[in-house]
């Protein structure tokens, strides 16, 4: 016979356990990992003009005006090595010059920045000599005002280590929504977390959950005709969270109109 101390214990126990399991399961659902600090990589990293970087008005993320899109100056484009086919779009990095005294600023500060466009290989120049985008090549063509804050603006280019970091965000995700009768495209901006989104999902009034793939960017897509439905969002990150957005956009919503939902915590 089991007395009673002993099942006040055990049943003390089951509810210890099932409050450790509701919180690691809204973590996962609300924000993935807090811990997205990785440790310091050695890369290297040029800056461009802003009326030669695509990214400032477009770029490979698709993001358009990065003043609307939440993103501002502290941008950067990716090497192919780091920009993976877009999934990298929207991330974030640290990054600090290190290991030269003439170039670096002093103390080596460091500075974050989001990943907005893609830096394209140059074939015809060796990887250390204008190539710097080379893949396997892991480099960051940064603003002008990004590179500023690491390096004097009289270098060319400089080593420095970098490492993905949380993404610090002010309001919700935005969803500007586009496509046509035939197709649903969604562009997805201002993103917390690790800003890297691996999966979303779209729901109108009258479907189910629809899986949407990357058509470029951070532009998604489905083979759906959703007009006339108020929309919901469902939203998966690299560390593994994911946040649901439920009747962000109004059945009355036009394309190319942009509406804010959730965000990570």
């Amino acid at each position: 016979m089991i007395s009673l101390q002993t099942k006040i214990s055990l049943f003390s126990i089951l509810l210890f356990n099932l409050l450790i399991f509701s919180l690691a399961t809204q973590k996962i659902e609300e924000g993935g990992d807090d811990n997205l600090l990785e440790e310091w990589r050695l890369a290297s990293a040029t800056y461009v003009k802003e009326n030669q970087l695509s990214s400032i008005t477009g770029g490979a993320c698709g993001y358009g005006d990065l003043d609307e899109a939440g993103y501002g100056r502290d941008t950067t484009g990716l090497s192919s090595a780091l920009f993976g086919r877009g999934s990298s779009c929207g991330a974030c990095f640290e990054i600090r010059c290190v290991d030269h005294i003439h170039w670096c600023l002093q103390g080596s500060p460091s500075i974050t920045v989001t990943a907005t466009d893609f830096c394209a290989p140059n074939w015809g120049l060796p990887d250390e000599d204008g190539g710097w985008c080379n893949f396997p090549r892991e480099h960051f063509e940064m603003s002008v005002a990004a590179f500023a804050g690491i390096a004097k603006s009289i270098a060319n280019v400089v080593p420095v280590q970098y490492r993905r970091v949380k993404c610090q965000r002010k309001g919700g995700m935005r969803f500007t929504v586009t496509g046509s009768s035939y197709f649903h495209q969604v562009l997805i901006t201002n993103v917390g977390s690790d800003g890297e989104i691996t999966a979303v999902k779209v729901k109108g009034l009258r479907t189910g959950w629809l899986s949407m793939g990357r058509n470029w960017g951070q532009i998604w897509q489905c083979d759906a005709d959703l007009r006339g439905q108020p929309l919901s969002f469902e939203v998966t990150v690299r560390s593994g969270g994911t946040v649901t957005s439920y009747g962000v956009a109004p059945s009355s919503w036009q394309f190319r109109q942009t509406f804010e939902g959730k965000q990570f915590v």
